[in-house]
């Protein structure tokens, strides 16, 4: 048993999808977020810019002293995770591989869609791993870059928000069976992706699939949390705490602290 916390990092508030899940599936655990929201969005920046951003993160998680890290941002997963991981002696984990996974095992007529940040649909990634896992899925990427301003802004639910899902979404449209969220901020999305894309289209959310794979990691490594006497949940942003909270305590649906931090 290991009491220590599971560290998550993302760009900003996209990561608390992620967060969301692993409350409902391993509600014992202990998490230590730190969100970049100050210098969101990452998809348009250049992987270099990206790498270093990421380290910022990591290193930050190390001094929480936590047990695990999981990428929950698509983009710092596609620029930073395999040269982090092995670097780190604690697990760590991405949100690309489990994504892709489930889309494959989703699709009944291999036709999957991948939409995320210019900088992970540039990378490729997801259609790599997907066709390495079956080599018949066809795979058509599709960058959304103004998506995730959407999010940091608390505007899901506005008319801004419909137009811009609907006209960014337009070229996938009764092409794919299965659509991969390859953005964490995306799921604050969902109910306007799936209503553009129909009900027909299986929304496939990375983030969450990741959290499987922390299960099976913390009981490989037999460090569950084995305690049951309330968390001490911790949240960190690098920009507005007060808006942070807010869109955190909206998607959550639990009452949290948030704290500033410069990186």
């Amino acid at each position: 048993m290991d009491n220590r916390p599971i560290g998550f990092l993302d760009s900003g508030v996209g990561g608390l999808t992620v967060v969301k899940e692993l409350i409902r599936q391993l509600p014992h655990e202990e998490i230590v977020y730190v969100g970049d929201s100050a210098r969101a969005p990452y998809g348009p920046r250049p992987a270099e810019q990206i790498r270093e951003f990421t380290w910022d993160l990591v290193n930050f998680l190390l001094t929480k002293n936590v047990k695990m890290i999981v990428f929950a941002c698509n983009t710092a997963t596609a620029v930073a995770w395999e040269e982090i991981k092995e670097k780190l002696d604690i697990p760590v984990l991405g949100v690309i591989l489990p994504g892709s996974s489930a889309a494959i095992q989703a699709s009944k007529n291999k036709k999957i869609g991948v939409i995320g940040t210019p900088m992970t649909i540039k990378s490729d990634i997801y259609r790599e791993k997907i066709q390495l896992l079956d080599p018949n899925c066809y795979v058509t990427s599709l960058a959304c870059p103004k998506f995730v301003p959407i999010v940091e802004s608390n505007e899901m639910t506005t008319s801004v928000a419909k137009k811009v899902v609907y006209e960014s979404l337009a070229p996938l449209v009764g092409k794919i069976d299965t659509l991969v969220l390859g953005c964490t901020h995306y799921p604050h999305l969902k109910p306007i992706i799936q209503n553009v894309m129909g009900n027909s289209v299986q929304l496939i959310d990375s983030g969450a699939e990741c959290i499987r794979d922390v299960s099976v990691l913390l009981n490989y490594f037999q460090i569950n949390h084995n305690r049951s006497d309330g968390h001490k949940h911790q949240f960190f942003t690098t920009a507005s705490a007060e808006s942070f909270r807010e869109i955190a305590e909206y998607w959550l649906g639990i009452a949290i602290d948030v704290e500033h931090v410069k990186l």
